[in-house]
């Protein structure tokens, strides 16, 4: 059942670029039938995980803000609702059934693969056709790529025989979001390159010696690599005069809207709905995102939700400090406070949380 899952999230992933409501609506099918199973084979004795019982939470505030006539836009909060509760499916799926530790080191290095394989085929495809494959948003490419890369890092300081074929994976997932020209996934990328490692010296898992093969490899790696996919576009990028001038005009607006509805928010999904009343400017151009998911999950589902996530990031922290790997899934809750990686592609959002659920199964 563990590899039916993974099928289902991988075929999730590489479908986000079908606009036909089909492709979600299957993967949400799939995801549900194999939590309807998992509760069967469980014989109904349910055990919820603190973040499962927190997602099916927003699940159940959503259909209150419908139901109490505070959401903005019902069609959209209905539709987000039951976007949480794919994640929270997901969520718990993975707890359930990556318990076993042989079990999840088999399914945390399939998702690797996986990442680079995605990783690799995108920048080909945008340097062929100039688009990033299934990922409509480098952003969003990015922050995909992130867990991965805590993931190869932590396979290289655990592979103390071999590390250089993890280094080359790590280096290669960095080309590749350097090659997108995401900014803020550069920085997240390299900042992990560097202080991973460094991490696990100064917890006393790996010795000077590895840590310093592992940095310079890494180093190597990661700058012939970056030669070999490219760099110009994220050059012209940081070069942009004020880049983040719109993100901070619509931070401003999104703080406008939590200041009106502080408590109940606009309803799950609404923020576009709201936005336009509370706009600092107006180019003509349509502004489906806040572009920072802290503030949106803020205006969308009050201080509440934004708190509740917040609780989600503590749980998973200590887990994510002890496996190394899980800090790349800290860093994309970091990156969602100048994107949107949670918003806008429901496979991406219930990705990320089913590796939180691996994260979380392994305590």
């Amino acid at each position: 059942m563990i590899w039916i899952f993974a099928a289902v999230l991988w075929t999730g992933i590489l479908a986000m670029r079908v606009e036909s409501r089909w492709a979600l609506t299957a993967f949400d099918t799939a995801l549900f039938t194999l939590a309807a199973v998992a509760i069967v084979r469980q014989r109904f004795t349910l055990r919820i995980h603190p973040i499962g019982a927190i997602l099916a939470a927003v699940v159940v505030w959503g259909l209150v803000q419908v139901a109490a006539g505070i959401s903005a836009d019902v069609e959209r909060t209905l539709e987000s609702s039951l976007n949480w509760a794919a994640n929270g499916a997901a969520f718990c799926l993975a707890v359930r059934l990556t318990g076993d530790r042989a079990t999840r080191q088999k399914f945390l290095t399939a998702q690797l693969i996986f990442a680079l394989f995605v990783a690799v085929g995108a920048v080909i495809w945008l340097f062929t056709v100039g688009s990033l494959g299934p990922f409509v948003y480098r952003n969003q490419f990015a922050a995909f790529l992130e867990p991965a890369l805590g993931l190869a890092i932590a396979a290289a300081v655990g592979d103390r025989a071999r590390p250089v074929r993890w280094v080359f994976i790590a280096g290669a997932l960095f080309a590749a979001v350097v090659a997108a020209g995401s900014r803020a996934g550069s920085a997240i990328c390299l900042a992990l390159l560097i202080a991973l490692p460094l991490f696990a010296y100064v917890r006393g898992v790996i010795s000077l010696g590895s840590l310093a093969r592992v940095s310079l490899l890494g180093a190597a790696a990661a700058g012939a690599l970056v030669a070999v996919a490219g760099w110009q576009t994220i050059w012209d990028r940081l070069q942009e005069p004020n880049p983040y001038g719109v993100r901070a005009d619509l931070n401003r607006s999104s703080l406008d809207m939590v200041r009106e509805r502080p408590m109940e928010g606009f309803g799950l999904g609404a923020w576009s709905s709201v936005y336009p009343k509370y706009a600092r400017y107006d180019d003509g151009t349509f502004v489906n995102q806040a572009h920072d998911d802290w503030a949106q999950w803020a205006v969308e589902g009050g201080v509440p939700l934004f708190i509740a996530m917040l609780a989600v990031v503590a749980m998973l922290a200590p887990g994510a400090v002890r496996s190394l790997w899980g800090m790349g899934l800290i860093a994309v809750f970091v990156h969602a406070a100048v994107d949107y990686p949670f918003e806008q592609r429901p496979a991406l959002a219930a990705y990320l949380f089913a590796l939180m659920g691996v994260l979380a199964g392994e305590g």
